[in-house]
């Protein structure tokens, strides 16, 4: 008996495109996130949801709704989904963060996992709470198809855990853009298989031959300046 899981980042915020850490701000879904909820909610639509999840944060429950709507659910809200909290960085620009704090900046590059920013919370501690309510959410729906709306980080972290992956290069081996999709089906408590990762079909419409372009800023800093393959010089 399968149980499908359908792990959803929320759409874009009125941050998102400043580049800002919002980890535990309450921050709410911009038009082009609306959008991109819809899109999502209007691809899922034929899919036989029997719940829908979500952190309490407005972002992931705004998102929720436009894809519980179809079904008559109403999303339920679990704390444990909550995103990483960043402490003092909250509000200020990678740049702005990296300017005032170059050594927590270094810390949390080198391991994110176990170090976090003064007053806020280390990957660790966000895997400690997130993961006991993703079981718990298998093990009332097992068979079924549920959905759980959560954040980048919190989802890249589940999936660590859930695939095994080194959790301490979560930030570089693992993307998740706004309204992602994810789709992880589950034949045991320690049996998962990622069917699907971070898929923007839905509001992306790729010709044929393209490609997801390489990312930049979602990810460390190892990323931030990284040229496209094509880009690169011979013998580089």
């Amino acid at each position: 008996m399968v149980t499908r899981l359908y792990l959803i980042r929320h759409g874009a915020t009125v941050l998102t495109a400043e580049d800002r850490f919002a980890g535990s701000t309450n921050v709410q879904l911009s038009d082009e996130g609306r959008a991109q909820a819809a899109a999502l909610g209007a691809r899922l639509r034929s899919v036989p949801l029997a719940a829908i999840y979500a952190s309490p944060m407005d972002r992931t429950l705004e998102t929720a709704s436009f894809i519980a709507e179809p079904h008559g659910l109403q999303p339920q809200p679990r704390d444990g989904l909550r995103e990483i909290s960043h402490g003092r960085w909250e509000g200020l620009t990678r740049d702005e963060m990296m300017a005032a704090y170059p050594a927590e900046a270094a810390a949390w590059d080198e391991d994110p996992y176990t170090f976090a920013p003064e007053g806020g919370e280390t990957g660790l501690a966000v895997t400690a709470r997130a993961l006991p309510v993703i079981m718990d959410i298998y093990a009332a729906h097992r068979g079924q198809h549920v959905a759980i709306v959560s954040h980048k980080a919190t989802i890249r972290l589940v999936l660590s855990s859930l695939l095994g992956f080194d959790p301490r290069r979560y930030r570089d081996n693992l993307d998740q853009s706004p309204c992602a999709l994810n789709i992880l089906d589950v034949r045991g408590p320690t049996c998962f298989r990622l069917s699907l990762f971070n898929d923007v079909s839905h509001y992306v419409r790729w010709e044929e031959g393209d490609v997801p372009p390489v990312a930049h800023r979602r990810l460390s800093a190892r990323w931030t300046n990284a040229q496209p393959a094509d880009a690169a010089q011979p013998g580089a």
